[in-house]
């Protein structure tokens, strides 16, 4: 195995993650005008998203903020968790576990407290990469160059020799910025070709980053 390493997004890379519209749901189920969740607990999912606040008191804030008891406090967590996981992206997995003796592996993603649990539960991510970096646990998020060096520096890389791969083109933007190579992704058959390029040495030419990612649920963020 050489030097060369592929680090991954989770949420629109690794993970398939729609919107799936709880947000107004909610809003229209207590009588709130649209908007009102975000207004009322942007705070609260920042802090969430660089680990400044547990998770008992994320739901004690959603229950305070929001006025729900504790059965609608859990339901509303549930439906956040639910848009956050989504469901694998099982092609683009299966691929990257070939990958273990050809390269270093690991994961860089913008994150938010108690997501270590539950994808390592869902997915078994520390079973396909060697390190995983969520913005949570480092207290910095994407597209702040702290991350990008954390990852490379836990993975023992050099930026140079990194792929790093995101939904989100600002991200792609800084790790290149940081001196890696970047690839937004944009389907599965176009990233792997573009892993299997960065493996052989191959130049790639000018790397994708002509669009923006949707950033995924409201307590992730640009994953």
């Amino acid at each position: 195995m050489d030097s060369r390493c592929v680090i991954l997004d989770i949420g629109g890379v690794l993970e398939i993650t729609p919107d799936t519209g709880w947000v107004p749901r909610w809003e229209e189920r207590l009588g709130l005008p649209p908007g009102t969740v975000a207004e009322r607990l942007e705070d609260v999912w920042q802090a969430g998203s660089i680990g400044t606040i547990e998770e008992r008191e994320v739901h004690e804030q959603v229950a305070r903020r929001l006025r729900l008891n504790a059965h609608s406090t859990e339901a509303f967590m549930g439906d956040l968790w639910a848009e956050y996981l989504g469901t694998p992206n099982e092609e683009l997995i299966a691929y990257v576990r070939t990958l273990r003796r050809r390269c270093r592996l690991g994961i860089l993603s913008n994150s938010f407290v108690g997501a270590r649990e539950r994808e390592t539960e869902l997915y078994r991510f520390d079973e396909l990469v060697e390190q995983i970096v969520y913005s949570h646990e480092i207290g910095v998020s994407k597209p702040d160059p702290q991350a990008f060096a954390v990852t490379c520096a836990r993975l023992g890389v050099r930026p140079a020799d990194c792929l790093f791969i995101d939904d989100f083109a600002p991200n792609i933007e800084a790790a290149q910025d940081a001196g890696m190579h970047g690839h937004l992704f944009e389907d599965n058959a176009r990233t792997i070709a573009r892993i299997e390029t960065h493996l052989s040495g191959e130049s790639s030419g000018a790397d994708r980053v002509g669009r923006r990612g949707s950033g995924g649920t409201h307590a992730r963020g640009a994953r």
